[in-house]
């Protein structure tokens, strides 16, 4: 799989330039996703407190078998 097209922010971190927003997902639906979102190749997780899902993402992350270091 080839990597995914990444923008570098003004500080010099390159972040990848196409991401999964969980809003407005519930934590089951939520967990869901970001396993297979993960697992297809995102890198970047669009994430917030007021998504009130954070413990989805948690979960998915883990679940998901990838490196939380590999994760934006």
């Amino acid at each position: 799989m080839s990597a995914a097209p990444t923008v570098t922010l003004a500080n010099g971190v390159p972040m990848p330039a196409l991401g999964l927003g969980t809003s407005p997902m519930d934590d089951e639906e939520t967990e869901a996703t970001v396993v297979a979102a993960l697992r297809t190749g995102y890198r970047l997780i669009d994430t917030a407190e007021n998504y009130r899902n954070e413990h989805g993402v948690g979960r998915g992350i883990r679940a998901s078998g990838v490196d939380r270091d590999e994760i934006f």
